[in-house]
């Protein structure tokens, strides 16, 4: 008998649909899965204002497709001169569910980043007083800093110093790949939580190094030591409410990635779902699976539950050597694998 695994309908609260052809190339494959998606503003030129950011949300909307319900959830750019009353103005309106830190140049399209977390205390400020969350891709970006300890450190200097000064600032700590980051969520309060991807999940940097480099299994933050993926698995499958499903998707064309400077990226939207499904069965942990994916998000984004349901059957299904996406193809996550479970409606 094959066994089934039927959920609330689930969300993403992490990942890139780029724009242009490729945008409308991706973004069927997050809708068939997902209700909802918090969209990265990291385009080029980045999503800064909330004008910007309806804009862009009518783009992507255009590019589902029809009869399929998908609503993009979209974040704006934090600057340093990223305006307190635009955000605001936005998160009232519903243009706006987060706004998005890069600390400048810590991955793509980060150039426009903030340079220093004091120069939009401000904007963090009123962010806290509203409500409005704070995503926050949290790695340093000082040369001397190892890129393996970039998010470890970031940790000490920047985010630690940030909670103890804005204690109402609700957090989410973006794609975390450390066991350092698990520690500092579970210490934290009720407003820190964090986000974990399917890769994270899976890999670790031996993947990306031992017998060649794959350029496919590059993404910012970098995979880590063993002993940090383990931590990973053990916090998205342990039932703690902190910890949600980000898929931090992010498509790039095979040329861009087999280059002689590779792009920080994996698209893993084709087959998300069963890639993290894959973990919880590893771990014993199906019963917790339908939380993770489809209830801690919303709760802590203070979002309502959304009301249909998806069903995953445990038969095997092989991932395809590349996808289309737009000007040029992609390749996903776990291409020329065979994965154990499908999603079947």
């Amino acid at each position: 008998m094959t066994k089934t695994l039927t959920i609330r309908r689930p969300d993403d609260w992490h990942l890139h649909f780029r724009d242009g052809d490729t945008m409308r190339a991706v973004v069927p494959h997050t809708a068939r899965q997902f209700a909802r998606a918090i969209v990265m503003p990291n385009l080029s030129p980045p999503v800064t204002t909330s004008a910007l950011a309806a804009a862009y949300r009518e783009r992507i909307v255009d590019a589902v497709p029809e009869g399929v319900e998908f609503t993009p959830l979209m974040t704006a750019y934090l600057t340093d001169e990223s305006n307190a009353d635009d955000f605001a103005a936005g998160f009232a309106d519903g243009v706006l569910t987060a706004a998005k830190l890069y600390p400048a140049g810590a991955t793509t399209n980060s150039a426009h980043g903030v340079t220093d977390v004091a120069n939009i205390s401000g904007v963090l400020e009123r962010m806290a007083e509203i409500g409005m969350p704070l995503c926050v891709h949290g790695e340093v970006t000082h040369a001397a800093i190892d890129i393996f300890d970039r998010e470890a450190v970031f940790i000490e200097r920047v985010l630690q110093p940030l909670v103890a000064r804005l204690p109402e600032l609700k957090v989410i700590f973006e794609h975390i790949t450390t066991r350092q980051a698990v520690e500092f969520v579970d210490a934290s309060g009720a407003n820190i939580a964090a986000t974990i991807t399917p890769q994270h999940l899976h890999i670790n940097r031996n993947d990306i190094l031992v017998g060649g480099i794959r350029p496919h299994m590059y993404c910012l933050p970098v995979a880590k030591r063993e002993e940090h993926r383990l931590a990973l698995r053990e916090a998205a499958t342990g039932g703690s409410a902190k910890y949600f499903l980000g898929t931090d998707s992010a498509p790039h064309h095979r040329h861009d990635k087999e280059s002689d400077c590779g792009c920080a990226g994996i698209f893993n939207a084709p087959y998300a779902l069963e890639s993290y499904v894959s973990v919880f069965d590893e771990e014993g942990a199906l019963d917790r699976f339908e939380a993770f994916a489809s209830e801690n998000g919303p709760r802590f984004y203070s979002l309502p539950l959304n009301e249909g349901t998806v069903t995953l059957e445990k038969v095997a299904q092989e991932v395809p050597a590349s996808v289309a996406g737009g000007a040029a193809e992609i390749v996903p996550f776990h291409a020329g694998e065979t994965l154990s479970w499908r999603l079947a409606s």
